[in-house]
């Protein structure tokens, strides 16, 4: 599927920036098998005083912008034409809970891809026992660890309210399972901390969603800021597969990825420092356009 993305990015200082410094993960990839990246473009108003790119530790692209000049608003606009290619969904080969133990254990590696990585607690997604004994109920009844994934994330669908307002990009997922609400970033923290209480390597996708459905389907939740979902290790023969919960699917060619990582704090749009006071207000605009 092809698409023409644009994110937009405003910031409102309350008093002048004298400086800043900003590391910028907006980026789409380019992915073998999943995603490939035609043309894309990043700029800056105002232009930042220095600029350059590098890649982190989980392969993501991220642009460092520096000001030293006043400034009271910053501007980030993205544009990109990419072309997803997810493979179709595959037969279910993932082993059960015990196998999957095994095969963990026997991952010599600590590569930005290896399930070790994924397996404890994060920033925004703190392994917790009332969120671990909500996980393990969906091992009950299902034999591989792909069909608790996929129960897990239907019922996160079914017992959560997309509700935009009660949570913000602090919250982290046992404030959001208290409140059995929020939005995408806080389903996917949820689900990461219970697949990792009960033993399931579990990470975080920061990515797009189409803005306008197809004919006659219902607009997918979360299409009109920057979207997130679940990357689950199912095993040596599965591999890494993707979850949506807040759409109560496995991520298809609707979903376009930005980068990976175990939280939210791994691949944030937009961190940094300013030399200023006072508070800050920010808008965030995203347009994913399906072309025939």
């Amino acid at each position: 599927m092809l698409y023409n993305i644009r994110l937009h990015l405003h910031y409102d200082y309350e008093r002048s920036a004298a400086g800043g410094r900003h590391h910028i993960r907006v980026m789409p990839q380019t992915m073998t098998g999943v995603q490939r990246v035609i043309a894309s473009s990043l700029s800056f108003d105002p232009v930042s005083t220095e600029r350059s790119e590098f890649t982190d530790f989980f392969s993501n692209t991220v642009t460092s912008i520096v000001y030293r000049n006043p400034h009271e608003t910053l501007d980030v606009t993205m544009t990109a034409r990419v072309n997803v290619t997810r493979p179709p969904n595959m037969l279910d080969v993932s082993p059960d809970l015990a196998g999957l133990q095994r095969e963990i254990r026997s991952v010599w590696s600590i590569a930005a891809d290896a399930p070790h990585h994924f397996l404890t607690s994060s920033a925004h997604a703190t392994i917790d026992p009332e969120i671990t004994a909500y996980a393990a109920k969906s091992l009950a009844g299902t034999r591989t660890v792909m069909e608790a994934v996929k129960h897990l994330n239907n019922r996160i669908h079914a017992d959560f309210t997309y509700e935009s307002d009660v949570t913000d990009v602090r919250t982290n997922a046992r404030q959001a399972f208290d409140l059995r609400a929020g939005v995408c970033q806080d389903f996917s923290h949820v689900m990461i901390a219970g697949l990792r209480g009960i033993g399931i390597p579990a990470g975080y996708v920061s990515g797009f969603l189409r803005t306008i459905p197809p004919p006659g389907e219902e607009r997918l939740e979360g299409a009109d800021a920057m979207h997130a979902w679940v990357r689950v290790w199912c095993g040596r023969e599965a591999g890494w597969q993707e979850f949506d919960p807040t759409n109560a699917m496995i991520a298809g060619n609707d979903h376009i990825t930005i980068g990976y990582g175990r939280d939210y704090a791994d691949v944030s749009p937009i961190v940094g420092v300013l030399k200023t006071s006072g508070s800050q207000e920010g808008k965030q605009s995203v347009d994913v356009i399906p072309l025939e």
